[in-house]
């Protein structure tokens, strides 16, 4: 044996098969706007069709017998002033259809009866709409029947909100409010919870009753476009979006513990079109259907897990899809789903899923029970609070042409959801106290406060015994800073400007003098005096203040004698400086006069020598050579005497 084993199921076999061109929708203009939505809707009667039309917006409804060509002027579905973004059918009413339009306004309409799209007059008659739901301030995305309520619509808007409607009173009865467009809506099967994800990249659980998330939490991560659907009686979702590498990704939910998909993100491909999910509760199938793309791909759940079956291939991309409910597919011929998707923008093509089989005889084991066009509770019970779902149909019956057969459901609803615990308002904190004013008068300075303040202003002048001497300098002169003058506190009363002091500026070689701080206290005393005026405070002194004050004039003056003492040092020393400059200036004169008489010497002999002749003779007297000096010489001569000169004198510098 190999040990190789292949799971076990029904739909393994599962094949699309796709529709000749005569049998399909041909000759239609579908709208070209490039909002996300799934263009096309179907029914077991009729198919819509968003319109490219001018003047307004508009969309087609095209029943589903009258395939082939579609005539070249055909009745519309007019009265949006802007184009339609998306439709859906009353799922208990197979002739009422909603629209929502970039107008802002959500419009209800009845198919006539006996509609047809070949009209024997000239003139083609539109259809009007019977109904308008007028409440949200930009445009209506998504349009969503609650699939166990009659007559309660949810609509989604630019406005950030998703509104559920009372058709019957034409209003919005609950607002379910978001912080960015929503992309995708889906029921839960009994209507009471709704699943949204958003552009923000959050998947949100709402308790619609509550107007309430019961969940918030982080979804796919990608910037595009993500899709949900609820997957039936299951308490679990299903998402298709991106990852941050633009990947298509597939999620699995649990709504009670949202926080991260179940196994994670499946990464499907690197396509860049939007992934379109749908739910058939029927088979527990999801089948995908990519933007620009013409392929559809369908898993079966199983144990909390998508179990990949097969793909329908196409080389025909589409832009919208729809899939027909259960109650409407072909079951003699096993069929198990119908898509109706658009090719090139001009025709609708149906494909159908079919499970081979060789009997010929109604298979139960493939067609469980399914929803009938039975609503489970009205409009006023819904929003009064009541949980029920739709009566299901036995398909059997719908395989040998009867009327629907109901059958009872063993549906248990789930233990409600807790909804996210709202935030507490904060307590508001008592109320401060204001600021006292303070007083406008400003407290006499004491005679201890004026000595520490001259004391503070006389140290700025004593010499820093910690400062770093600089590598470069030599120099020992200190510069002397120069004193600041003691900030003056604001008042709070207004006074009168006083006039800035003219500022001293002395000779940092000069001691300082006391008048350098006579404008500090004049201006000082000056302030003081503008002040207004206030009971007058005693103005005897203890003895200790006067001791004080002449303790740090003492101080003063010691800083002063100090400071002369350190002048008179410095002056000493510039004039030893001097007396050394000028001994250097006469060891170099001297040296001059020196080397002058040495330079006119070495003339003279290198003059004699190049004017005399003169011989070369060996030990015996024979002479072996006699003449002049050569030309160019004495040239020489005088350029080495003074290179000789110039050395001495750079010796006689240093």
């Amino acid at each position: 044996m190999s040990g190789r084993f292949v799971r076990a199921s029904k739909y393994r076999h599962v094949f699309g098969r796709s529709t000749r061109k005569e049998q399909c929708y041909d000759n239609i203009r579908i709208s070209k706007n490039a909002w996300d939505s799934n263009i096309v809707k179907a029914n077991p009667k009729y198919l819509a069709v968003n319109w490219e039309a001018s003047g307004g917006g508009a969309f087609a409804v095209i029943p589903l017998n009258e395939k082939g060509k579609a005539p070249e002027q055909l009745p519309l579905f007019r009265g949006h002033t802007a184009v339609v973004l998306d439709t859906d059918w009353n799922p208990f009413n197979d002739n009422i259809i909603v629209s929502g339009s970039d107008d802002g306004k959500a419009f209800i309409w009845r198919v006539p009866e006996d509609f047809t799209l070949h009209t024997d007059g000239d003139e083609v008659q539109d259809v009007a709409p019977v109904a308008k739901l007028t409440g949200h301030s930009r445009k209506v995305g998504h349009v969503l029947f609650n699939p166990s309520a009659e007559n309660v619509l949810a609509t989604s808007s630019g406005d950030f909100t998703v509104k559920i409607w009372d058709i019957e009173a034409g209003s919005p009865r609950l607002t379910l409010k978001h912080t960015d467009i929503v992309q995708s809506l889906s029921f839960s099967v009994n209507g009471s919870l709704l699943v949204t994800t958003s552009r923000d990249k959050k998947l949100r659980v709402w308790d619609i009753r509550q107007q309430q998330p019961a969940h918030v939490g982080p979804g796919h991560a990608g910037a595009k476009s993500s899709r949900a659907v609820w997957m039936g009686e299951h308490d679990r979702v299903a998402t298709t979006g991106f990852s941050k590498m633009s990947d298509r990704q597939l999620g699995l939910w649990d709504i009670r513990n949202a926080n991260a998909p179940l196994n994670g993100f499946d990464m499907l491909d690197s396509i860049s079109g939007v992934c379109m999910p749908f739910w058939d509760d029927g088979t527990q199938c999801l089948y995908l259907a990519g933007k620009g793309d013409g392929n559809i791909r369908y898993y079966e759940f199983d144990n909390d897990s998508f179990e990949y079956l097969s793909e329908y291939k196409s080389a025909d991309p589409q832009r919208g899809i729809a899939f027909m409910p259960k109650r409407g597919l072909n079951v003699q011929e096993n069929e198990v789903m119908r898509a109706f998707k658009t090719v090139n923008d001009t025709y609708v093509e149906p494909i159908s899923f079919i499970v081979p089989r060789r009997a010929e005889v109604f298979q139960s084991d493939i067609y469980p029970p399914a929803t009938g066009s039975k609503p489970g509770m009205n409009c006023q019970e819904y929003f009064s609070g009541k949980e029920a779902i739709p009566p299901k149909i036995d398909m059997e019956s719908v395989y040998n042409n009867e009327a629907p057969t109901e059958v009872p459901s063993d549906y248990k609803p789930p233990p409600p959801l807790t909804p996210m615990p709202v935030p507490e308002a904060r307590k508001p904190e008592p109320p401060k106290e204001a600021p006292q004013p303070s007083p406008a008068m400003r407290a006499p300075v004491s005679m201890k406060e004026q000595g520490a303040s001259m004391s503070n202003m006389a140290s700025k002048f004593a010499d820093s015994k910690n400062a770093e001497d600089d590598d470069d300098d030599s120099s020992s002169f200190e510069e002397v800073p120069k004193p600041v003058e003691r900030a003056q506190s604001k008042p709070t009363a207004k006074v009168e400007k006083v006039e800035p002091a003219p500022a001293i500026i002395q000779n940092p070689l000069e001691p300082p003098t006391p008048s350098m701080w006579k404008p500090a206290a004049a201006a000082s005393s000056t302030a003081t005096s503008t002040t207004p005026s206030q009971p007058a405070a005693p103005t005897s002194a203890p003895s200790s203040t006067d001791s004080n004050l002449q303790s740090s004039l003492g101080e003063i003056k010691a800083l002063l004698q100090q400071q002369k003492t350190t002048m008179a040092a410095q002056s000493e020393m510039i004039v030893q400086l001097h007396s050394e400059v000028d001994t250097l200036k006469r060891n170099v004169a001297t040296t001059s006069a020196d080397t002058g008489e040495k330079d006119d010497r070495i003339r003279f002999d290198a003059d004699s020598f190049l004017k005399s002749s003169w011989s070369i003779s060996d030990d015996s007297g024979k002479g072996l050579w006699s003449g002049k000096a050569p030309e160019g010489a004495e040239k020489r001569g005088e350029q080495e005497a003074e290179g000789e000169e110039e050395e001495i004198l750079d010796k006689g510098e240093e």
